[in-house]
Parts: C-alpha cells; sequence; structure tokens
C-alpha cells in the first residue's frame, strides 16, 4: 500500500479565505493550499487592506465583519477563478470604496456574467471595464440591502457560492432562486462551512435562505483536494494490484469530488472508504461505462486520460460547463488523446472514448494544470520516451509539487 499525502483542497480554502475576511475576530486555518491561486487570494485580500500571516501550517486571517480596510484598490487575481469571483462580492459588501479587479488573459476570457448581473440586481455598482461579463471590472461599493434574487448557476457553481457567502453581510439577507446548477456538490461545501462560521442559511429545492448577522472566527481545518487526489487514485485504477491510500478524505469528506472513486468502482478497481481516508486497489482490468459527471466535471479530464486503457468505449456525458475552464477541456482531453492515436468523440456536451494503446507524445495543456496532472496518469503505461508536457508549470495553480510526488508514486511502485 501506498499512502499519499495530498495538499489541502483549493476550493475549501477560497471559502475559508473568504469568511475568515469576513468574520468577527481572527480565524485559524490548518493545513490550507499554498499554491498559485490561493497566493493569488491572500494577495488580493491583502491589497483590500485585510490582514493574513501565513505560516507554514496554519494561516491567520485578523477578520473585517465592516469590510475591506481599503477605500480604494486594485486587485490582480490571476489565474484564479475563486479569487475573481469572491473577491468582488466581498468587497461589494463594504460600506463604502471603489475596487477593480483584472485578471490574466485565460481568466478574462472566462464568463462573469451571471454573477455580476445579480450583484447589480442587488443594487450593487458595478461595471465592466471592456467586455462586458468579464473582468476587469469595477465596484463602488456602498453595501449591499439584500432581498431576493434569480440565479443562473448553470456555468458555474461558483457564482452561487460567492452570493451565498455575501448573504450574511447583507442587511436584509438574501433569498436566491436558482434556475440552473452545475457542479452542485461545491455548493454544499459552502453551505456546510458558512455554517461552521456561524451563519444561518437554509435550502429549499432551488431556493436558498441566508439570514443577515455575519460570521464568527473560528479555527478551521482544510480537508484534502478531492480532485487532486482523482489523479493517484486514477494512477491505482490502472495499476494491476497496486494501491493508493489517501488520509484525510474519508466518509465524511465535504468535497464532491471523491464521488470520483464511485466512477472507479464500477469499472472494475477495488475501493474501500473508511472513516478517515480512502484506498484505491487496481485489479488490472476496467470495463467501459457511460457516466454523468455534472457533479464530478472537474474529474472530467481524469477519466478521460485513462478511458483509452478501459476494455470498451467511455462516455461522459452532462459535462457542457468544462468548456468554460481554464480551457476547453471537452476538445483538449479529445485533442490530446487523438495525438495518441486513440479514437474520440465529442458533442457539446459529451466525450466518447475508444479502447486504445497511447503512443508517446507532447501535451498540449492550455496553460491549465488539470490537462498536465490527468495526462501524466496516462503515461504510467505508455511506451518510451513517453509523454511530454509543453507546460509542466501549469500545475502550480493548485499543485506546485505535483510532478515530484508523482515520480515518487511510481519509485514506490
Amino acid at each position: 500500500m501506498t499512502v499519499v499525502d495530498i495538499p489541502g483542497s483549493k476550493s475549501v480554502t477560497a471559502r475559508a479565505l473568504f469568511l475568515a475576511a469576513a468574520a468577527a475576530g481572527t480565524t485559524t486555518l490548518l493545513r490550507p493550499l499554498s499554491s498559485d491561486d490561493t497566493e493569488g487570494f491572500t494577495e488580493g485580500l491583502g491589497r483590500l487592506g485585510y490582514r493574513v500571516e501565513r505560516g507554514p501550517d496554519a494561516w491567520r486571517v485578523e477578520g473585517r465583519p465592516s469590510g475591506p480596510a481599503a477605500v480604494e484598490a486594485d486587485v490582480y487575481c490571476r489565474d484564479g477563478a475563486t479569487t475573481a469571483r469572491f473577491l468582488p462580492t466581498l468587497a461589494a459588501a463594504a460600506a463604502s470604496g471603489t475596487y477593480r479587479f483584472d485578471a490574466s488573459p485565460q481568466m478574462r476570457r472566462r464568463p462573469l456574467a451571471p454573477l455580476t448581473d445579480a450583484l447589480r440586481a442587488l443594487g450593487v455598482d458595478l461595471r465592466h471595464e471592456e467586455a462586458e461579463g468579464h473582468h476587469p471590472l469595477r465596484i463602488a461599493a456602498a453595501g449591499v440591502k439584500g432581498g431576493e434574487v434569480t440565479l443562473d448557476a448553470g456555468e458555474s457553481s461558483q457564482y452561487l457560492t460567492a452570493l451565498l457567502m455575501l448573504g450574511p453581510l447583507t442587511e436584509e439577507g438574501l433569498r436566491i432562486t436558482v434556475t440552473d446548477l452545475v457542479s452542485a456538490p461545491y455548493v454544499e461545501i459552502t453551505l456546510a462551512m458558512m455554517r461552521s462560521f456561524g451563519a444561518e442559511v437554509t435550502r429549499e429545492g432551488s431556493v436558498f435562505s441566508v439570514a443577515p448577522g455575519g460570521y464568527r472566527a473560528t479555527t478551521y481545518a482544510v480537508e484534502p483536494d478531492a480532485s487532486t487526489a482523482s489523479y493517484f487514485f486514477a494512477a491505482a485504477a490502472i495499476s494491476r494490484g497496486r494501491e493508493v491510500t489517501v488520509p484525510g478524505l474519508g466518509a465524511g469528506a465535504l468535497q464532491g469530488d471523491l464521488r470520483f472513486v464511485d466512477v472507479l468502482e464500477r469499472m472494475g478497481a477495488q475501493v474501500r472508504i473508511t472513516a478517515d481516508a480512502t484506498t484505491v486497489r487496481g485489479t488490472g482490468t476496467l470495463s467501459g461505462l457511460t457516466v454523468n459527471m455534472r457533479d464530478i466535471s472537474d474529474t472530467m479530464p481524469t477519466l478521460a486520460a485513462i478511458a483509452p486503457y478501459a476494455a470498451g468505449p467511455v462516455r461522459i456525458e452532462d459535462v457542457a460547463n468544462t468548456r468554460v475552464k481554464e480551457c476547453d477541456r471537452l476538445e483538449a482531453c479529445a485533442e490530446n488523446l487523438r495525438r495518441m492515436g486513440i479514437t474520440v468523440a465529442t458533442g457539446p456536451d459529451w466525450i466518447e472514448i475508444h479502447p486504445g494503446t497511447p503512443r508517446p507524445t507532447e501535451i498540449a495543456t492550455y496553460g491549465d494544470h488539470r490537462m498536465a496532472m490527468s495526462f501524466a496518469v496516462t503515461s504510467l503505461r505508455t511506451a518510451p520516451p513517453g509523454v511530454t508536457f509543453d507546460d509542466p508549470g501549469c500545475v502550480r495553480k493548485t499543485f506546485p509539487a505535483f510532478h515530484e510526488s508523482f515520480a515518487a508514486l511510481q519509485r514506490a511502485w
């Protein structure tokens, strides 16, 4: 058995930073993720006037329930979608202030309109400086009264998460009616974490109600990143008799992406989940399947990358939202698999991959960390000279030490 220590969850760390910044008191975050995305988030908080002390295993955040200390700020969100969507929402709750947000060319291409339209509907003075619905944007904050708002979260659950976390900071609270929702388990993470920070939030079907009253500081432990763990679980699944255990991700884990192991189990891998760990063991055989990955779409590239090793076709459905991630992940997966000699078909929200023997090639990452990490798994069974990457360093977004950790796994086997 090989035990793999996975760094903290990006999604949990970003939410924890928002909640800690908005809370009354000083919050301690245990084992948060240190990566380009979370560094960008803490840098943005600093530009807004929040104090964040980062140690090797714990970060301390001094909360400001009244909002940013800075009355003017120019915040660069790098490539981080959570940074680019959460921080403008946090700033909008300030009693007064003028804040500008911009991002990398990659992030500028990604949509914001459902969130910024909802903020405008709540009375926020917000202006997109160039392309409507995209960064850069400017906010003239004057607090948010609250009330009712309708939101389409069919492109990203982060739009809903941003509004939910805003709710306790409004004067009257929020009642959010959601017309469409993707990656619903991420919203469950948000609700659980808000409650851990003292917020009152309820859900009745498609309606979310958030009471005013703010947040209170706490000590919060960040669990390992389930999306990152998927690469190591997949590595075990395509092996014969190899086993990977990830501690800290067990039956009570918040992250829906742990359900990826259910997909591996359906394909023939052996899976064991205990209270505090998950283990995947390869049996030497994987079957094809058709699977809806709408709720765990960040793991779609992981499955696509190992699909050629299945005995039958693998069809992944209901993942249209992956086309508006760091890159068009459906087409990026298809392109790289075709470079490897694999037969692939795609549609608006699906990809179908046929069995084959992947040949060595250079992977086009499009600067997307998930392309690099997913196809690192494919490389485990490609012939020499194996797989290379046009931008191996793009993994710094969520797991700077990924290549070293993956190489250590290979050595252990």
